[in-house]
């Protein structure tokens, strides 16, 4: 079983397949897990087998360990290319986080100017005005969209709001009129109880190529599982389908990144 849980609130820098090297800001607690989602396919396990009890850092604290690694890396001569928002579950939940952004950008400006600030999310809060203004600020706000089939979201994604609709998500991605970026997993295998998982068939891949249209984001990120994971039957989408797949979205006028 999967059990990779990240320091908080810094960890890293680590490569990251997507964007470089990144020094990663996790605003949940280091002993577990806190996500409104809970994806069969999630590195850092179930939620109900890693409950966090510690609290979540708090601002104060984010930006003085954030202003302590930076200093340390400015002295090294090894700066982050991203300031990457991941960790132990959802980013957005931590009740600071539209102020924690606001120290991210202050902090990047004064320590490492060229690095992009990136947010990796569910996309579950986006309907909060304050969270869409906080993702409107940084560079990179890279928001999950894994299929637009209900069905499937929830025997995959599993989110824990049963009024979780992926019509009511591609409406609100839409509302960042393309400053956003759409990231999607693509895998094969099934289930720990037996119910297909494949998501890279044509039933699922056309409508959404048809979201990711209406949707318009300035790039699209697909990738595939690259750790463990917590239900052992899950299988890595390959190359082939995921090249298949990118060029897909390239031929609408989108340009779009292949993670294996």
């Amino acid at each position: 079983m999967s059990t990779i849980l990240y320091p908080s609130p810094v960890f890293g820098p680590v490569i990251s397949r997507r964007l470089g090297v990144s020094l990663g800001i996790n605003l949940l607690p280091p002993d577990g897990k806190v996500c409104n989602f809970d994806c069969i396919y999630c590195e850092c396990g179930f939620n109900k087998d890693f409950k966090a009890h510690l609290p979540f850092p708090s601002r104060e604290e984010v930006a003085e360990k954030l202003e302590e690694k930076l200093k340390v890396m400015k002295t090294e001569g090894v700066l982050p290319d991203v300031l990457t928002f991941a960790g132990n579950g959802e980013p957005t939940t931590n009740p600071s986080f539209p102020a924690i952004i606001d120290d991210t950008i202050r902090l990047r400006n004064q320590y490492c100017p060229s690095a992009k600030v990136s947010v990796l999310s569910n996309s579950t809060l986006i309907h909060r005005p304050e969270i869409i203004e906080a993702l409107l600020k940084v560079d990179n706000n890279i928001l999950k969209l894994d299929t637009i089939d209900d069905a499937y979201i929830r025997k995959v994604d599993r989110p824990l709001q049963p009024s979780y609709s992926a019509r009511k998500i591609i409406e609100r991605l839409k509302a960042f009129k393309g400053k956003v970026i759409i990231q999607t997993l693509f895998m094969t295998g099934h289930s720990a109880t037996g119910e297909d998982v494949d998501n890279t068939g044509d039933e699922y891949i056309h409508p959404w190529l048809e979201a990711v249209k209406e949707i318009a984001p300035r790039e699209v990120m697909i990738y595939t599982i690259a750790r463990e994971t917590p239900d052992p039957n899950l299988r890595k989408a390959s190359p082939e389908t995921l090249n298949a797949i990118r060029d897909r979205v390239i031929a609408m006028g989108i340009p779009c990144l292949a993670s294996y």
